[in-house]
């Protein structure tokens, strides 16, 4: 590593080699305490340059000072004795950020392990008094306490000073870390450029070139404003031109129209005109009709008198015939009455000759009943006799009795058990869906994990899908990825997996067979162009293989469990995370763990372990075997935090499979079940039949006695039953015949009333006769009247409609003064006057109308004016397409025009005075930087010359106006066989990237302007590189036979040394 005004210490103790040993600037930094000799020759130092490094629990470093030289200041040691801890040092004393390193992200992580404080302090030559910068870094809490002159101060001041000295640590051509070297050859050419001006170009350089791209910016806006604006300029003058015919056309229209409004002004004075006179005529036939509707009216009063007299005469004729009705209803009453008693009589003779032939129907029908009813006893007794004997059927039924029991003890037992089988298929139904929801569960976190890493690794996920429908090309079984196969015990500790496995292997497909891998690949990489990763098992199986060291041994760190513990996965894809990444002898601690983390490190040695938070990884080196370790953070768990049991769903199918074949047998033993309770049930009815026939049987000869029995008891009652039929025959002669006496008597009394009836019927007759008389002639009289009504009617309402015709011609007229004085603005009250009757009011306009016409040139009739109101509106209709805003838009887009113009004129103006403002910044930049890049192509080319290599240095400029995109493109050739190519992180070898990025840094400090430069790890050809008298080389001298710190006195080798410069004899 090189430096130049600037350079790096190591935590060991540093012999710096010097032409002479009056040289003040060296200095040997020591682990516990340093000293340094004063600078004598301050005047060597520029303006900002380090004079002093000091560093407290920096890294590896204890207490360590370093004094640089003013020159060239070169660091040499072996790999990995901190020589690039001083870059670090550098950086964060002048306030640099920690993700500048490259190498963490907090500034904590730079204090040397163990302890909770740091510092670093930087001192600046500055001729008006050195500038001493402070940093202590706080572990705890990450944060920094800065100081400058050992006054506390704030980081933005701190970075104030900094950049008042030209000092820019995140300029990688003025400070460029070890981590950052491959960086420098991807910087675009435009970055370059501007860290290029930054670094040596004169403090105007590049705020000129800020300018310049700010001015361009503002240029390209005028530029399109400007021609946005003259666009629609020359657009707005086109349309004017194209709507100024229209315009012109509209004031023609307008001239029609105008004599539309003032022929439309007179006809409202016409059409009343016509209305009043219509009104008049109306009024006159309306009081003509009046004079003969009271004449009819007079000419009604003598028959209305005589239809009243008749109407009398009919009242009392009607009177007359309703007493006759009375007298009539009356008698024909009693003639009623009459014949209603005659009617009983009739009706009683007729019940006695009734009830006399029911008895007599009721004797026959005894003497039948008698008659069958010893027939039915006869029957039953000769049934009765032939019947057999039935005692010996007793023990038949009791047999049946005793299997019928029997068969319905089976039946209960055949019905419990189908209870039982029923209860038990409910059971193993209900625990059939238990598991079928587990399972469901299960395959909706696999689905999960499945998704993960389809929206990560599409590629990988597709492959996937191919595999499982695929799984029969191949001879052995082969394993999805393996972040699939992965199942977390507990997903918190998902993170300690992913951080251990790299993505690559977590998505890789695990094969058991290389034949199987290569057929995997050539169908998924090479046919599906699918990005994948796959690997082998091992043959032996490393998955059971024991740790080096028991869990046991660990736990009094804070150690809970080795990574292989953490989860599950089949066997195979364990046996190679085994042997690849050795997961059985990785153990995971906890917070516990990084509290004495230092203990942990020298007392297990321990390669890898795992904190809460933290991952260790122990190195020794093989130089000094002391012990190197380095800790990240962990990253937060992505893949693996959705934690699915397979060995469960495993146990759970295979469950549900026992599940089914139990619900199998049951409903076997159902079928069986319910066919012998089928066949009990028929025997059953079998059984009840036989004794049913039996008993029926034993009961017979029992019936029948009953019945012979019951028999002869209603024999017994009929036969004491008996009629006289001849008495009740003569009794019954004997009431007929007084009946038939009062009979004759009642029908001589109806007779005498039935002729009174007559009589008065005649009565009633002739009266009736004359009341038609005098009803047909009130009829006449009536029709009459109603003949002379209809005619009053026809001509009353032929008035009616004469009047509302004449109050309907009033109000027209009315309605038609109103708007004719409207149409002529006239009020109520006030009178036409003479101007309007002759002309109409005349109508301004700016586009020669015709003069006012009027009212007496202008047609007299409604016909005239509706036939000329007819051909203007036509000839107005003749005009379309035209908008009643024409005119109003026309006048607004001249404006408009006048305005864009004037606003164009200043735009026009504005861009000069840019044009003019970027030529005069361009000349101020672009000839300095033409003049400065030609200097850093010289040195550049010089450089590479003396190496028997090319190179240039040139600025690079695709547009002249695009000053955002001007750059600096360096172009080298190391082989004579080849052509000059252009510095990038691909085309060259990181030997070459590298020695063109340190001969353009020292091509640089050619042009110097900033304090010092720092670059680190530019190893190549610095063998040959020359030694100079105001170089300052540091060596670092580190391994177990080093002096220790406290015995290192860098004043007493300094004399030592000049003594042997001394006595050395003259060569």
């Amino acid at each position: 590593m090189a430096t130049s005004s600037g350079k790096t210490s190591t935590p060991t103790p540093l012999a710096s080699k010097r032409p002479l040993p009056k040289d003040p600037s060296s200095e040997v930094p020591s682990k516990k305490k340093s000293s340094a000799p004063p600078l004598s020759l301050s005047g060597h130092f520029v303006e900002g340059s380090i004079v002093r490094i000091a560093m407290e629990n920096f890294l590896t470093y204890d207490i360590c000072e370093v004094c640089p030289g003013p020159h060239l200041n070169m660091i040499i040691g072996a790999n990995g004795t901190g020589k690039s801890s001083i870059v670090c040092a550098i950086c964060l004393g002048l306030a640099g950020k920690p993700a500048f390193m490259g190498r963490a992200d907090k500034v904590g992580f730079f204090v040397k392990r163990g302890c909770s404080k740091g510092m670093v302090e930087i001192e600046l030559f500055r001729s008006s008094g050195n500038l001493v910068i402070t940093r202590e870094i706080d572990v705890a809490k990450n944060q920094s306490f800065w100081f400058i002159n050992k006054k506390s101060t704030t980081q933005k001041v701190v970075e104030e000073q900094v950049a008042a000295l030209n000092i820019q640590v995140g300029n990688l051509c003025q400070f460029l870390p070890q981590d950052k070297v491959g960086e420098f050859a991807k910087l675009s050419k435009i970055e370059l450029l501007e860290a290029t001006e930054k670094s040596i170009g004169p403090p105007e350089m590049h705020r000129y070139h800020c300018e310049l791209k700010n001015f361009r910016e503002k240029e390209k806006q005028l530029e399109t404003s400007c021609k946005e604006k003259t666009e629609y300029l020359e657009k707005m003058v086109q349309r004017n031109e194209r709507y100024k015919q229209d315009v012109e056309r509209f004031y023609e229209r307008k001239r029609h129209l105008d004599l539309i409004e003032m022929l439309e002004a007179k006809r409202p004075w016409v059409e009343y005109e016509n209305v009043r006179q219509e009104y008049e005529e109306v009024k006159l036939a309306r009081d003509r009709v009046k004079d003969e509707v009271r004449k009819l009216k007079d000419g009604q009063i003598p028959i209305t008198r005589r239809i009243e007299e008749i109407e009398m005469q009919r009242h009392n004729l009607e009177a007359q015939i309703k007493a006759k009705a009375t007298d009539i209803k009356e008698t024909s009453q009693k003639c009623k009455q009459k014949q209603d008693v005659i009617e009983k009589k009739d009706k009683h003779i007729e019940e006695l000759q009734q009830a006399l032939t029911v008895k007599q129907n009721a004797e026959l029908d005894r003497q039948r009943r008698i008659s069958n009813t010893r027939k039915m006893i006869e029957d039953l007794q000769n049934e009765l006799r032939t019947t057999e004997n039935c005692v010996n059927l007793q023990p038949q039924i009791d047999d049946i009795t005793n299997d019928l029991r029997r068969v319905q003890d089976e039946k209960e037992s055949c019905e419990s058990e189908i209870i039982d089988k029923l209860k038990e298929r409910e059971t193993l139904e209900k625990e059939k869906k238990s598991v079928n929801d587990q399972i469901v569960q299960f395959d909706n976190l696999m689905n999960q994990k499945e998704d993960k890493l389809r929206q990560r690794y599409r590629d990988t996920y597709d492959a996937v899908l191919w595999l499982r429908n695929n799984r029969d090309k191949f001879k052995q079984r082969v394993y999805e990825p393996i972040m699939l196969m992965i199942n977390m015990k507990d997903n918190k500790n998902a993170k300690y997996i992913e951080n251990h496995i790299p993505s690559n292997d977590l998505r890789a497909f695990v094969f058991e067979s290389q034949e199987d891998m290569e057929v995997f690949l050539k169908e998924v990489r090479d046919n599906k162009k699918l990005r994948v990763n796959a690997v082998i098992a091992p043959r032996s199986s490393y998955a059971d293989r024991a740790p080096s060291r028991s869990l046991n041994e660990l736990k009094q760190y804070g150690f809970f469990s080795y990574l292989r513990e953490l989860f599950d996965a089949p066997a195979p894809v364990m046996s190679y995370l085994c042997s690849q990444y050795h997961i059985h002898e990785v153990p995971v601690g906890t917070e516990r763990t990084r509290e004495r983390i230092e203990r942990v490190i020298q007392e297990t040695r321990l390669k890898q372990m795992y904190t809460a938070e933290e991952k260790y990884v122990v190195k020794t080196s093989v130089y000094s075997n002391k012990v190197i370790s380095s800790n990240t953070s962990l990253k937060v768990a992505q893949f693996l935090t959705v934690t699915v049991d397979l060995e469960q769903r495993r146990h759970l199918e295979e469950h549900l499979k026992e599940i089914n074949r139990k619900l199998h047998a049951v409903e076997s033993g159902l079928i069986a079940l319910r066919e012998k309770n089928k066949h009990l049930e028929h025997k059953d009815n079998e059984l009840r039949q036989r004794k049913k026939e039996l008993l029926e049987r034993k009961n017979k000869k029992r019936q029948l006695e009953q019945k012979i029995s019951s028999k002869l008891g209603s024999l017994k009652l009929m036969e004491q039953d008996t009629c006289n039929l001849e008495e009740e025959e003569r009794k019954a002669n004997t009431k007929i015949k007084e009946t038939n006496v009062q009979k004759a008597k009642l029908v001589t009394e109806l007779t005498n009333l039935i002729k009174i009836c007559t009589s008065l019927h005649i009565q009633k007759v002739d009266l009736i006769l004359q009341n038609t008389t005098v009803i047909s002639e009130k009829n006449k009289l009536e029709s009459d009247y109603m003949a002379a009504s209809s005619q009053l009617r026809v001509k009353e309402q032929h008035f009616i409609e004469l009047d509302e015709n004449r109050q309907r011609l009033l109000q027209k007229c009315k309605e038609l003064m109103r708007r004719a004085r409207q149409v002529c603005n006239l009020g109520a009250e006030q009178t036409v006057p003479q101007e309007y009757q002759t002309q109409v009011p005349n109508i301004p306009n700016g586009h020669n109308s015709s003069p006012p016409m009027a009212f007496q040139d202008l047609p007299n009739t409604l016909d005239e004016i509706d036939a000329l109101l007819t051909e203007e509106r036509s000839r107005a209709s003749c005009f379309t397409g035209l908008n009643p805003t024409v005119v109003e838009e026309y006048t607004k887009r001249e404006e408009e025009i006048e305005q864009l113009t004037e606003e164009l004129k200043i735009k026009k103006v504005e861009l000069d005075k840019y044009r003019e403002s970027i030529s005069q910044v361009k000349e101020r930049w672009l000839n300095p930087l033409k003049e400065l890049v030609e200097k850093i192509n010289e040195k550049f080319s010089n450089f590479f010359s003396s190496m028997q290599c090319a190179g240039e240095v040139d600025l690079h400029i695709e547009n002249e106006e695009d000053y955002d995109k001007y750059g600096i493109r360096i172009r080298v050739k190391f082989r004579s066989s080849t052509q000059l190519h252009e510095l990038t992180p691909h085309h060259q070898s990181g030997g070459e990237r590298s020695v063109s990025t340190m001969l353009y840094l020292m091509a640089l400090q050619e042009l110097n302007r900033c304090p010092f430069r720092v670059v680190d790890e530019i190893n190549q050809l610095l063998q040959n590189l020359p030694y100079s008298e105001k170089m300052t080389v540091l060596f670092v001298y580190n391994g177990p036979h080093m002096l220790e710190p406290n015995r290192w006195n860098l004043k007493a080798f300094q004399r030592r040394r000049r003594r042997i410069t001394f006595t050395q004899p003259s060569q």
